[in-house]
């Protein structure tokens, strides 16, 4: 890995926390379904242009109905999730959350695709769920029902991801990246409107707010996707699924910073743990012989 995209997977891994900390200023003025509805219509504005440029318009087109199913489970849906959650959960909590995406892919690849878990990807699994009880109990999220609420959405929403990648692996294979993240978004975008529009906030929000929906689709979606289709080009899957071990860093540095938020010992031994889970279950801490290529 080069300099370059040594520099390229910390800058997308910090856009990415960021996107947590932009949540959690927008989402208690917009309310989750219109400032998502902001965010992946923001993001397909910004990546049409791109697609146009790049003549892969009629992709679209050909591939709209799975696209648009994309869109629901990658996007619209899990965003929505997260937008909820953090209403209540602060913004480290949420990212470090986050880090199970890769626990729930490879748990939908075993029971969907009947893909087989070695020995060492099931510990995975096992630390990182147990891992996220960890970091819930530390923050006490059961004594309340809105902690509880939090919680199950942001694993919701990991679930999604998980779903929506094997999706995408299984019945759009070799359909261009950009494709898939500008359909996405923009199926996203359809789907979210009416509910938007009906949930839209009757007083209007402040500018920070605002500013916080603009970045999330412009920055945290339209511009990450190219950075993170970049760096699969570039290095590969397996070297830019590292971006999961240094989001949670930049989620709880970016709302301790900005938001003033605690980063307890329980939060850090809760993420450790499961990245510890997630490194097992991705390969990265497997034998040689039992790694991805």
């Amino acid at each position: 890995m080069t300099p370059r995209n040594l520099a390229d997977l910390v800058l997308l891994a910090a856009i990415w926390g960021g996107s947590f900390l932009f949540m959690r200023m927008g989402a208690p003025s917009f309310g989750p379904l219109p400032l998502i509805e902001l965010r992946v219509g923001t993001a397909a504005l910004f990546l049409l242009p791109i697609l146009f440029w790049k003549g892969l318009l009629p992709h679209l087109k050909r591939n709209a109905g799975r696209l648009l199913l994309l869109g629901a489970l990658n996007s619209g849906l899990p965003f929505v999730c997260w937008a909820f959650a953090l209403l209540t959960m602060s913004a480290g909590m949420a990212s470090v959350l986050n880090a199970t995406t890769p626990l729930f892919t490879a748990l939908v690849a075993t029971l969907w695709l009947r893909d087989r878990l070695t020995v060492f990807q099931i510990a995975g699994l096992l630390v990182g769920f147990f891992g996220v009880i960890l970091l819930v109990w530390s923050k006490g999220s059961f004594s309340s029902g809105a902690g509880i609420l939090a919680v199950a959405a942001s694993l919701g929403a990991t679930l999604c991801y998980g779903v929506g990648v094997n999706l995408a692996k299984k019945h759009l294979a070799g359909v261009d990246p950009l494709v898939l993240s500008g359909g996405s978004m923009l199926g996203s975008a359809l789907l979210l409107l009416p509910a938007a529009v009906w949930t839209w906030p009757a007083v209007t929000p402040p500018a920070g707010a605002w500013i916080s929906a603009l970045l999330l689709g412009v920055v945290c979606s339209g511009m990450a996707y190219v950075l993170f289709y970049r760096l699969v080009d570039t290095v590969g899957p397996s070297k830019t699924v590292a971006v999961t071990y240094l989001i949670p860093i930049f989620g709880m540095l970016w709302g301790a910073v900005f938001l003033g938020e605690k980063v307890t010992p329980g939060m850090l031994g809760g993420a450790a743990v499961i990245l510890l889970g997630t490194a097992l279950t991705t390969g990265l801490l497997a034998p040689r012989k039992d790694r991805r290529p």
